[in-house]
């Protein structure tokens, strides 16, 4: 067979380090947006990028061009030094040394889209559900 097919869809998961509140609402689209453009440089294509405060949350096509585990760390290296000169005040962040990285079948693929996206509710939900508040 001449021809590969290569479809591997991720969610994938980090956070600032020791989770940090870094990723304001002022700074955070910028932030998505430049990881989306990294990801798309990479030959992986970027569907969704969210998050909240303390980590974000990115659903994508990852490449075959790259081991995942590159990608991982050009994207949160890169990333890192991008957030660095935003604000003076952000010259200290750092993102944790780990990721979560999962696969995600074609099934599932709209609803976990649906959840990235709506980072805030689920967490505004979560911390009722477990906090009463």
């Amino acid at each position: 067979m001449p021809q590969s097919l290569h479809v591997l869809n991720a969610h994938i998961i980090f956070s600032t380090k020791r989770r940090h509140p870094w990723l304001t609402p002022d700074v955070r689209e910028r932030i998505w947006a430049y990881q989306s453009r990294i990801l798309q440089n990479l030959g992986c294509s970027s569907i969704a990028v969210g998050g909240i405060v303390n980590h974000v949350h990115i659903l994508c096509n990852l490449t075959k061009k790259f081991p995942t585990a590159k990608v991982l760390e050009i994207l949160k290296k890169d990333s890192s030094k991008f957030v660095k000169t935003l604000d003076p005040s952000l010259r200290d962040f750092r993102w944790q040394d780990g990721y979560g990285l999962f696969s995600v079948s074609p099934a599932h693929f709209d609803a976990v889209r649906k959840y990235i996206l709506d980072q805030e509710e689920h967490h505004k939900r979560f911390r009722k559900s477990i906090c009463g508040f």
